[in-house]
Formats: structure tokens, sequence, C-alpha cells
């Protein structure tokens, strides 16, 4: 291990989100109990009391430390409102994660509430980053995505929801204040929100580790060669190595994806969505009803009829013209 430290792991949760925060925690103690002294991080934004409890007793079963932090509010910060584009507002509190932590904390692991450990994470956490301030997921992204945050066409551009920070770096090289200045040059309108800021101002200082460390939604949606053909990334991970990621997954991220639904929704079907159902059974949330389908609204009802209705190939055909082009051009337009 890193120096014989601790290991350190941070979430960042509201209160809708607390349940599913709840779920990926007990697959990580129940997956890590070997590792003698770990502390759990949240950046608490207005977690109710009641779901704090749970998730105290969560830690107290498998004999671990939890810390709440109080999320800094990047609209108070900035005095004025960002957009979120997807998710919630408290996944810009993680920005500030450099200065919500002890400071002798030095590495951290942080993990989005939708993911799932399936297995140790010590090989991650002693990971060699090469000098880097992150690692993470190179994400499949086309090149005009990249335009939109002032990369060139073969940076990198990364999933933020699985990141190995090197906090100390994180301070040095003073990335909180140039994320900042970011958000506030594009008025708070960015792509991806947090995590386009994120890879604007980390692309040049990200390690990609193997995809196994955080195996996302479209890697089980799509063939390889759909991937490739919907997202048309640019310098992706190999077939083998995707195909790897999905087989002997260390974290499993269920991010969205039109093709499916998450696993604490009505109707997954995921196929590691038995994993996902398994924890929760483990979690005080076991008696908690799945969430209904959410409504969609406007134009998104329309596409989801009309790509459900369509063969495969055209559908994936039609939406990579939509998400390759129609979405970096839409908010290159906002800029």
């Amino acid at each position: 291990m890193i120096a014989n430290r601790a290991v350190h792991i941070v979430y960042a949760a509201d209160d809708r989100f607390a349940e599913i925060l709840g779920v990926s925690l007990v697959s990580l103690l129940d997956n890590n109990q070997d590792v003698q002294d770990m502390h759990i991080y949240i950046l608490d934004n207005d977690i109710k009391k009641i779901n704090k409890c749970k998730l105290l007793q969560i830690t107290n079963n498998y004999h671990r430390h939890l810390h709440f932090i109080s999320a800094t509010n990047i609209n108070q910060e900035l005095s004025m409102n960002v957009k979120t584009d997807r998710g919630s507002l408290s996944q810009y509190s993680r920005l500030f994660i450099s200065k919500n932590l002890p400071s002798e904390v030095e590495r951290v692991l942080y993990l989005d509430c939708d993911i799932i450990v399936n297995g140790s994470i010590i090989e991650l956490w002693n990971l060699d980053m090469h000098g880097k301030t992150i690692a993470a997921l190179k994400d499949a992204f086309s090149k005009q995505y990249r335009k939109n945050i002032g990369l060139a066409e073969h940076d990198v551009m990364f999933n933020s929801g699985v990141m190995l920070i090197d906090l100390k770096q994180w301070e040095e090289r003073k990335i909180e204040k140039k994320l900042l200045k970011f958000i506030k040059i594009h008025n708070g309108v960015i792509q991806q929100g947090d995590q386009g800021a994120l890879n604007a101002i980390l692309s040049k200082d990200t390690y990609c580790f193997h995809p196994k460390f955080n195996s996302v939604t479209i890697f089980y949606d799509f063939t390889y060669q759909e991937i490739l053909t919907y997202r048309k990334p640019v310098d992706f991970y190999t077939e083998q190595e995707v195909n790897e990621a999905k087989k002997n997954p260390v974290i499993i991220h269920f991010t969205t994806s039109f093709l499916s639904v998450r696993p604490w929704i009505k109707g997954c079907e995921h196929p590691c969505v038995s994993l996902w159902l398994k924890y929760k059974e483990k979690s005080p949330w076991a008696e908690q009803p799945l969430w209904e389908m959410p409504k969609q609204k406007g134009l998104k009802e329309v596409y989801t009829k009309i790509s459900k209705a369509l063969p495969r190939k055209l559908c994936i055909a039609v939406s990579s013209v939509l998400q390759v082009y129609g979405r970096p051009f839409l908010y290159g337009m906002k800029r």
C-alpha cells in the first residue's frame, strides 16, 4: 500500500441519492474487509438526519470511519447560478475536495454514488499515476465535444465518476482555482457540467487507467463496434481491454444510457443489476421499493418512442448523429 497510509474514499451526495450512495457503500466495504485502515468522507449536500443515521449504520457494521463534511455550494462560492447539464448541483462539491478534506490526506479515491465496487480496490489505490494529478477512465467522446471546452482533437477526455487524486499536486497546481476560473469565464454553462470543467483543466494531467476500474454502462449496452459507431471516440481503449473490463470489473458504474435504465429503477435489464440488488438487500434500504420509471417529456419522449421503433442498426446510426454532432453543437451555440 502507498507508504502504508490509510485508504481514503470520498463520495458526494444529496438526500435524494443517499440510498444509492448507501448501496455503493455496502459494496465497497463488503469487498474490502481486509483493508486495515479506511476512512470514508461524504460531501454532504443536505442529507437528512434519518439517512445519515442509515449511512452510519453501514460503516459501524464494518467498523469503518465515516466523516460527513458540509459540501461547498458552487453557486454561493461564485455568486452565480451554475447549470448542471446532468445530475444535481451536489456533483460540483467535489471541485473543492482539497479544501474540504484533512490537510494530512495526500491521496484520495473519489467515487460517484451510482457505482458498485466488485472487488478489492487496493490495486487501484496503489496505482502508479506517472506524475499526473489524477487517474481516471478515458471516456468515449468525439472530437466535437473537445472543441466546446477548449481541448485539441486528441486531448484526453475522462469520466469523472471514479478518480484517484493526488491531493498534494491538486494543491500545488492550483486546480481548484483554475476550475473556478473556467466556470466563471463560461458563465456557469459548461458541456457535461462539472465533468466538462474537470476535463478542460485536467486533460493533460490525467493518467488513463484500465477500464476495469470504471466499467461503464456503454460497455454492456453496446458491442465494441457499436460503441465506435455511436460515440466515435478519440484514441479509445482496445476491444480486448473493454472485454476484460466487462468480464472482471473492479468497479461497475451504472451511467445513464438511452438503451437502458439504472438498477434502482423498475425494469432495469443491465447484466449486473442482480449485483446492485444484492447490496441493496444488505443495506438499511432493503425494504425500500425500486423507483418508478421517470416520465419523459417533449423531444426526449418523442425520441425514445422513435428509437424503440427503429431497427437497432438504424437506431444507433441516428443516435450517433445526435450524440456526436447534435449535442456538442447545441452547447457550442450557448458559449
